[in-house]
């Protein structure tokens, strides 16, 4: 009997642990910050979720809710920089956490410094929850779909 995906719950398949640690690096936050929005789409699965937790901000479908996101952050900002990576990937719950500095610079404005972590939940090989813990305002608003 096939049980319903839940956020690191029974019946994940765990990935070798460096495949955390690309996804996350190497394909979505190079993408975030090179604002390459295919990029980034590529590391959803269609019906994920994306919540910015300290505002309780849910941006819902990875074609919809996400990429409106992306766009407005994407626009709004001319510079944004992940760095400083710290990791804890559990491949038995095919899930990671990332704590890194987001350096990011709102059109015309001063660079803006941000201590985030984010809990990624993959469903597959792909995200499919994503919580994001930010140190000071929402960045992440509503873009429009």
């Amino acid at each position: 009997m096939m049980t319903a995906w839940s956020e690191g719950g029974a019946g994940q398949e765990a990935l070798p642990y460096p495949y955390y640690i690309d996804i996350v690096t190497k394909r979505y936050f190079d993408g975030v910050d090179n604002k390459d929005m295919q990029k980034v789409l590529d590391c959803f699965t269609e019906d994920a979720v994306l919540t910015e937790v300290t505002s309780n901000t849910v941006h819902t479908g990875r074609d919809v809710g996400i990429k409106a996101m992306f766009a407005k952050l994407f626009a709004d900002f001319s510079s944004i920089w992940h760095g400083n990576f710290v990791h804890t990937a559990d491949p038995q719950s095919n899930a990671v956490c990332s704590q890194f500095t987001v350096l990011i610079t709102p059109n015309g404005g001063d660079e803006l410094r941000y201590e985030n972590c984010n809990r990624f939940y993959l469903k597959g090989d792909k995200f499919h929850r994503v919580y994001v813990y930010m140190s000071g305002d929402n960045l992440l608003k509503e873009g429009d779909a």
